[in-house]
């Protein structure tokens, strides 16, 4: 590796470890990716100063990567704001409290349903709005519990789906995998993972620490706003339907966001003056309200991880990880550890470097890169986005109280995803 590759590396990890430290130093991550990503680009112009068009190749392509996931995030988070204030989860909670089942069936019923909708809708998202359902439910050592459940739950059911992690969505819109590729390789290796700790925590809540329910009848929706949740809802499956014919997914989400949009408007024209509803919102500022500080800061860890793939660190760092020809036994192993690895780093940067550095063109591998992200990053609570936030939703979710309660079930779970994945591997 040549100098200017070894300093941009140092320099890599230099900003990566502050990143993990932001709390400590109090700082944004979002700053310093965008930092890193501007300086190791800078370098890279140095590197092909003499050819201008090596330059202009490498920048076009990480231009059009880097819009296409975050046209893709900005359009999702977008409807998940409009699903929040025409209040969908409210609705959810007010459900769940009027179906009267048992204390600690409730627990079950919030990691299915956090699982599933994580697979379809974006798994931070849920994790807020599950977490806000659960405290109605869970109080004390209960609710820690629950908020692990739901953070577990969260990850392994965004691990699954295309569109319900930023890991697999990158993965899905880099071409490693179709969208039907990654649901038949990666759903039950997840599901397993979500069952086998989930057992897990049933077992440890107390029968005498839950929260006294009580029904809530308010929530009385119209038909307008009926029809922009399901809208809504809808528009989360067009990404899949676009990209059969070749479109782009984010096209889809657009087209979702759009005809969205157009529901609440007609639905505003025919509101009755006498029945005020929450069509009278105005959209821009439901859109505007959007989390752009998550979005800058892949855009600063993609940014940083494509000028390091233009100054060959990368192709270095695969030479020494993988070798030239590796076995697909040396792959599997390889992806294991990154799932190991992800309880300790994040692991969006680690799919960006995965994506550039492993070569790989089995779809099947690719899904156990998924699998291995985005449940990895469940062992512990700073280790994912869904943990971060649910440490920021529930402040009694520490990150000792997650150790003692969660990580040895996620591990477990974690080993019992790979193996149902190497089963599918060999036997299907």
């Amino acid at each position: 590796m040549e100098t200017i590759g070894i300093i941009a590396a140092s320099f890599f990890g230099l900003g990566y470890l502050l990143i993990t430290l932001e709390q400590k130093f109090n700082t944004h991550k979002s700053a310093i990716a965008l930092t890193m990503g501007g300086v190791l680009w800078l370098l890279a112009a140095v590197y092909l100063l003499h050819d201008k068009e090596a330059l202009s190749h490498a920048l076009s392509h990480a231009g059009a990567e880097i819009f296409n996931i975050v046209a893709f995030l900005l359009a999702a988070l977008a409807l998940i704001e409009i699903l929040v204030h025409y209040k969908f989860f409210d609705l959810i909670r007010a459900k769940l409290i009027a179906l009267n089942v048992g204390d600690k069936q409730q627990f079950l019923l919030v990691m299915v349903i956090t699982f599933f909708f994580s697979g379809i809708l974006d798994n931070i998202a849920i994790t807020i709005a599950m977490l806000q359902i659960a405290l109605r439910f869970f109080t004390g050592k209960n609710m820690i519990i629950a908020a692990a459940g739901i953070v577990i739950a969260a990850n392994a059911g965004g691990a699954w789906s295309p569109v319900g992690d930023v890991t697999t969505i990158m993965l899905w819109l880099a071409g490693k995998f179709t969208a039907l590729e990654v649901i038949r390789y990666a759903f039950f290796p997840s599901l397993a993972l979500a069952l086998v700790a989930g057992a897990l925590l049933y077992r440890k809540l107390d029968d005498t620490s839950f929260e006294k329910r009580e029904k809530d009848d308010t929530l009385t929706p119209s038909f307008g706003e009926k029809m922009v949740i399901a809208m809504a809802l809808v528009s989360f499956v067009l990404p899949l339907l676009v990209s059969f014919i070749g479109l782009p997914p984010y096209m889809g989400l657009f087209l979702g966001l759009g005809l969205t949009w157009c529901v609440i408007e007609f639905a505003k024209k025919r509101k009755r003056a006498d029945n005020p509803t929450h069509m009278t919102a105005n959209i821009d500022k439901i859109v505007q309200s959007v989390d752009i500080s998550s979005i800058k800061y892949i855009m600063g860890i993609l940014l940083a991880v494509m000028a390091l793939s233009t100054l060959g660190v990368l192709q270095w760092l695969s030479s020494v990880v993988v070798g030239a020809d590796p076995s697909t036994s040396h792959l599997i192993l390889v992806n294991m550890g990154l799932g190991f690895l992800s309880g300790i780093v994040d692991n969006a940067s680690l799919v960006a470097i995965a994506m550039n550095t492993l070569p790989m063109d089995n779809p099947e591998l690719w899904a156990l890169t998924a699998i291995a992200a985005g449940n990895g990053g469940s062992l512990f609570v700073i280790a994912s986005a869904a943990g971060v936030v649910a440490m920021g939703g529930y402040k009694k979710l520490t990150m000792g109280e997650y150790f003692k309660v969660a990580t040895f079930p996620v591990l477990l779970g974690l080993l019992v995803a790979f193996g149902i994945w190497y089963l599918q591997f060999t036997f299907l």
